[in-house]
């Protein structure tokens, strides 16, 4: 996976493409309109009102005594070719007329009495006047010869260029308000649809976000999905059940590892016991030692994932001198004095109690291992549901504390521990809600403080 991600916004990139796929079809739709009726043979943008005022307009000219004259230009010549029936009357601003064709009586001196107005529509009113009257167009234009008004009710044929640019003038007034209308209800309800439509996915977020490797058997909820998204979950939830299959898989064979372990272990105690007083027998005592902690803390590990024994009240006072009477024996061979220190006869947390002797059985056996061989090892029961493991060895360095705590985990590389104690010790704290932590000792060495809730007082 790349470390910049390429996200997009789905409701974005939706309504544009929403958007855009609108404007296509609405100019489709026109365009086929448009062909429908040009192959029936309707007039579609086919005549030109303007068209007879636009070529007078540029072939008037003046000649030297004032008169109005045309000038023989091309378009005029084509005009008449395409209009047999072309009429038209000019008229300036001193009254001069030059007119063309036969001129309705209607038109024939209409042009003094509108000199007053730019442009206009001049036609018979329906149901109420004779149908037979020709419509006509005024138009005051600017020409060569100045001012004119042009009066003519004959429309030449469009140009294609002029017709492109009303075609086009057309379609855009056609579809721009529609196709902005249509964009502003696709910006608006598209976020609600998919908002709608994704919102159990935001649940199935929550759901995959809980998921915790220490409880096995978590699936992802397919229900109030869409159907395009179940096959993703689906996948998940299935990768989902081939990694607890996997770990339970690998679980089952450190469980069996370990408790083949412990035969072996055994007998090689009671083989070393019967041997006489030596430091190597000493040494192999904590070799030993070590192999039957490394053995316990594998079925640890399954046993306090399970998390199967219910929580009950435990004095941690008495899980102290327990653990303290275990290790005496083997602190003592090493070299050390054990001290139980207690603030009061009872100290109560709520919790598993073979879960909390394994783990201060841990941090007793980490202070045998690293204290240096020399001094005394404490154990102190604090009021307020704390214990702390002190030694007097070379401490932990500030930058090792916040790492010493991770599985196998050596704070140097020659150690013959496994790394798993003090992470056992951790998960055994959050299991029940607390914490360990790594302090100065008061006498240089290491103090390691599990910190526990106080069971609630019974009244």
């Amino acid at each position: 996976m790349s470390e910049i991600a390429d996200h997009y916004c789905l409701r974005t990139k939706l309504s544009w493409r929403l958007v855009t796929l609108q404007a296509a079809l609405l100019a489709a739709i026109i365009a086929l309109v448009v062909g429908a009726l040009w192959t029936c043979g309707l007039p579609v943008i086919n005549r030109d009102e303007d068209r007879v005022i636009d070529v007078v307009q540029w072939s008037l000219g003046r000649e030297a005594d004032g008169r109005l004259v045309l000038r023989p230009t091309a378009a005029l010549k084509q005009l008449r070719e395409e209009a047999p029936d072309l009429w038209f009357i000019v008229r300036d601003r001193q009254g001069n007329t030059l007119s063309e064709g036969r001129v309705p009586d209607e038109f024939a001196n209409l042009g003094a009495a509108l000199d007053h107005i730019s442009q206009a529509r001049l036609g018979w009113q329906m149901f109420e006047d004779d149908p037979r009257k020709p419509p006509a167009r005024l138009k005051r234009v600017n020409t060569d010869a100045g001012n004119v008004q042009i009066v003519t009710a004959t429309q030449g044929r469009m140009l294609g260029a002029k017709a492109l640019f009303t075609a086009s003038l057309t379609f855009l007034a056609v579809t721009v308000p529609g196709l902005l209308l249509m964009a502003a209800a696709t910006f608006v309800a598209t976020p609600m649809v998919i908002k709608r439509a994704f919102a159990g996915l935001a649940t199935t977020a929550d759901q995959a976000r809980r998921i915790d490797f220490r409880q096995r058997g978590s699936r992802l909820s397919a229900d109030h999905l869409p159907l395009e998204v179940v096959p993703m979950v689906t996948a998940i939830n299935d990768a989902l059940k081939r990694l607890d299959d996997g770990y339970s898989r690998h679980q089952r064979f450190v469980a069996d590892a370990a408790h083949e372990l412990r035969t072996p272990i055994a007998i090689l105690n009671t083989r070393l016991e019967s041997l006489p007083p030596s430091p190597e027998k000493t040494h192999l005592l904590e070799d030993a030692a070590r192999l039957a902690t490394l053995a316990e803390q594998l079925l640890d590990i399954q046993r306090f994932d399970q998390c199967r024994n219910p929580f009950v009240r435990v004095d941690l006072v008495a899980v102290a001198r327990g653990v303290a009477a275990d290790l005496a024996p083997l602190a003592i061979a090493a070299g050390y004095e054990l001290s139980l220190e207690t603030a009061t006869e009872r100290v109560e947390t709520t919790g598993d109690r073979a879960a909390l002797e394994r783990a201060l059985t841990n941090l007793v056996q980490n202070a045998i291992q690293h204290g240096g061989r020399r001094g005394t090892i404490t154990i102190h029961v604090g009021s307020a549901a704390t214990i702390d493991v002190t030694d007097e060895g070379d401490g932990i360095p500030p930058e090792a504390r916040a790492q010493i705590f991770d599985p196998f985990y050596r704070l140097k590389p020659l150690d013959r521990g496994a790394g798993l104690g003090l992470n056992m010790v951790r998960e055994i704290a959050r299991l029940h809600g607390g914490h360990v932590s790594v302090l100065d000792g008061p006498n240089g060495g290491a103090c390691f403080r599990l910190t526990l809730p106080p069971a609630p007082i019974v009244t």
